[in-house]
């Protein structure tokens, strides 16, 4: 049967209409994108996140009927009106390698905005927001910070980010979202502050209500981490938690700024605030040219490391963040012994412990220390604190031995809490090896200081062979250590374990072992008081770094101590770094203080070529200082006295006509009145003090190179340490000895 011409005519009108009405359906409907997709394009994590925005805010959205459409653009600034765009086709733009480097030309997609118009002014926030996210190139995927720029190619194994989401306001403050047990890492410096919930940040724990809290990470030291964990609920429903840590959020954000936030807030929330860092010893250190980039990280070349983008919210704080693997790496026998010091300080069955911590060089005592005092402080107001390591000081410049009395965490390396101690002895040299006796003098002249009524960790040297071990010995003898901690790093030993058993039959240097020790333990003077425990208990640690720790010598964190104790000059407020010879040195009369060379002996008429520029202790001799009768003469010691050091400062000049020493100093005038006594060492200032400062260019005095050091005895004096004395000999050879 033939069908009429009408009848097809209809018949294709109607399918043409139909097909129109499936084709503008299709048009507002959002860009079809694979979510699951596990590419690695750029662009594809943008057209994820247009694609997840546009699904999400669909309901409170209106179609338009009688508006043309139109198109958004990204550009680099967000202010400017979106370029007007008629035609559909997808757009495509350059895109740049992670590390700043222009790369191959990767697709961009930009696709054009739907036909909606945004119906209340809150959704024209969200679009703004989601706009602003795509211009730093940050989109947000499953609740995480995630970075577009960050996507890799290849092979590269995949990045965990440690917060979950973060904003930061114009006042460059950043508040950060972690659920439980999440972490972050990283290098930098910020002030924290706890708004909601607690974390722990190297051991001590922070929670909301007590004060904000510096933190100093630096490239020089293990990196800083920041670790959220379970708080109570405090008898109260999951829904009131929510909303309370989401009513934090709205009073320290705006509304822009808060929308994406607020939609990663649950009740096992922590909520944290960082704000930038300014502090004097930060700000005198970096303005130095050698120590500018002390806190940006350092990398091996070797090392596939993420690093956070500039357009971070943490970088406006002064913050880059660290992979997993970087920071404090913590074993199993780390933290048992960490749990069992704990356990022990609060039971306290035969007394305050006193806990020293021993091991060879770079095993990670240091690091110990800082974590068991922040771990011990979560649990007792205070502790004490012996420092019997001459090179690597805690809380003084090297050179010295000193007790402190610790009530506040320890959140960053030793030069940025240098402060006064409970007594201090000025050593003067790195390293005891030349006057072993005098160490040991100095020790005990510390611990009369000691009332045993807190915990007391004792740090040790590195050195822990021949006579470095047999110091090691005298010192477990004398404090009566409760625990000694024993760290190691690898399958080398460097010390054989020093069990009890092992302590009461080795000699030591003042000491002699005993095959019955806890017989003949009361003969010892120190050790009279009945409540002192009998041997100690061994904790065997084995230390792990992280694979892209970058070690500074021990030279450069001794100048970093100096720099940080000299630091205290500075005003606290913000201002330009002052240079140390641009402050006014304090007068000192030569008749009233007494000078003592430590490390070497030294002609009277050469001493003050040796003292003139040189780093000093401010000591105080029990004994006072006798005057030779002339005004204008120098006093000299004529033996090294084991006294009180009061402070520090650098002898700028010497005027030998009126008499006067010009000392520069932050020792308050108080404390300065009971200073007789000046000493000099062998710890020297840093070269940058004499050459790196500002107003130095061209002008380096007490500077030359006009020096030649093959002149015999120009160099540094080396000591064999492997040699025994004599009377350490006299067992071996009998009376044939000499």
């Amino acid at each position: 049967m033939k069908v009429p011409a009408t009848s097809n005519v209809r018949l294709s009108r109607g399918l043409e209409r139909r097909k129109l009405r499936r084709k503008k359906k299709v048009e507002h409907l959002p860009p079809v994108l694979d979510v699951n997709s596990t590419t690695t394009n750029t662009s594809a994590a943008v057209n994820i996140r247009y694609y997840e925005a546009s699904c999400n805010r669909q309901r409170s959205l209106k179609k338009l009927t009688h508006r043309q459409s139109r198109k958004m653009f990204f550009s680099s600034a967000i202010d400017e009106k979106p370029q007007q765009d008629t035609s559909r086709s997808i757009q495509r733009r350059t895109h740049a390698h992670t590390n700043g480097a222009a790369g191959e030309k990767s697709p961009v997609f930009i696709y054009p905005c739907l036909d909606y118009e945004v119906t209340t002014e809150e959704d024209d926030t969200y679009w703004h927001s989601f706009a602003e996210s795509i211009q730093n190139g940050v989109a947000e995927q499953d609740g995480n910070c995630l970075s577009v720029d960050d996507q890799t190619d290849g092979d590269a194994s995949e990045v965990t980010l440690p917060y979950l989401a973060a904003t930061a306001d114009r006042n460059q403050r950043t508040v950060v979202v972690m659920a439980p047990g999440q972490v972050l890492k990283f290098t930098g410096k910020c002030q924290l502050t706890c708004l909601y919930g607690r974390v722990e940040v190297f051991g001590f724990t922070i929670e909301e209500g007590q004060p904000s809290y510096p933190l100093f990470s630096p490239a020089s030291h293990c990196a800083l981490s920041i670790k959220s964990l379970q708080h109570p609920t405090g008898g109260k429903t999951k829904k009131e938690r929510r909303l309370e840590a989401k009513s934090i959020v709205k009073n320290y954000l705006s509304l822009g700024l808060r929308q994406n936030l607020l939609k990663t807030v649950t009740s096992e929330t922590t909520l944290i605030l960082l704000e930038p860092l300014d502090s004097p010893v930060v700000r005198f250190i970096c303005s130095l040219p050698q120590y500018k980039n002390l806190f940006k990280p350092i990398m091996k070349e070797d090392c596939s490391v993420y690093l956070r983008k500039p357009e971070c919210p943490l970088s406006t704080v002064g913050v880059t963040i660290l992979p997993d693997d970087s920071g404090l790496v913590m074993s199993e026998t780390y933290t048992a012994a960490v749990s069992e010091l704990i356990k022990a300080c609060l039971e306290e069955e035969v007394g305050c412990p006193v806990i020293l911590v021993c091991g060879g060089r770079n095993v990670g005592k240091s690091t110990f220390n800082r974590f068991l005092i922040n771990s011990l402080l979560n649990h007792i107001p205070c502790l004490e604190y012996l420092e019997c390591d001459l090179g690597q000081t805690e809380f003084t410049p090297p050179g010295c031995l000193s007790l402190h009395s610790v009530s506040e965490p320890l959140l960053g390396p030793p030069f940025t809490h240098q402060h006064s101690p409970q007594q201090m002895v000025y050593f003067g040299e790195a390293s005891c090896e030349k006057d072993l006796d005098r160490y040991l003098e100095s020790v005990k002249y510390l611990l009369s200081f000691y009332k045993r009524e807190t915990p007391l960790i004792v740090n040790t040297m590195g050195w822990v062979k021949e006579f470095g071990l047999m110091l090691l010995i005298d010192l477990i003898r004398l404090l009566s250590v409760t625990h000694v901690v024993q760290l190691s790093n690898g399958d080398v030993q460097q010390m054989p374990n020093l069990t009890a058993a092992y302590i009461g039959t080795a000699p030591g240097w003042h000491t002699k072992g005993h095959v019955h020790r806890a017989t003949d333990l009361a003969n010892l003077e120190i050790l009279e008081d009945a409540n002192v425990p009998r041997g100690h208990k061994l904790l065997c640690v084995q230390s792990q770094f992280s694979a892209i720790i970058t070690r500074y010598a021990s030279n450069v964190l001794r100048d970093l101590a100096l720099l940080g104790y000299f630091s205290q000059l500075q005003s606290v407020d913000p201002c330009p770094v002052i240079p140390l010879h641009c402050f006014t040195p304090y007068q000192v009369p030569m008749a009233s203080v007494a000078l003592r060379v430590l490390h070497c002996h030294v002609a009277p008429n050469h001493i003050m070529y040796t003292a003139n520029a040189s780093f000093v202790g401010l000591c105080s001799v029990a004994e006072g200082v006798s005057s030779s009768g002339k005004v204008r003469s120098p006093v000299l010691l004529s033996h090294t006295p084991v006294c009180d050091c009061l402070g520090f400062g650098i002898l700028r000049g010497v005027d030998v006509e009126k008499g006067l020493y010009y000392i520069v100093t932050p020792l308050a005038p108080s404390k300065l009145r009971h200073v007789n006594c000046l000493l000099v060492g062998s710890v020297v200032l840093p070269h940058s003090v004499f050459k790196s400062q500002a107003g130095t260019k061209d002008i380096n005095p007490y500077v030359t190179s006009d020096y030649l050091f093959t002149v015999f005895g120009a160099g540094k004096v080396k000591v064999n340490k492997s040699i025994k004395r004599r009377e350490h000999l006299q067992s071996s050879f009998g009376n044939n000895s000499r």
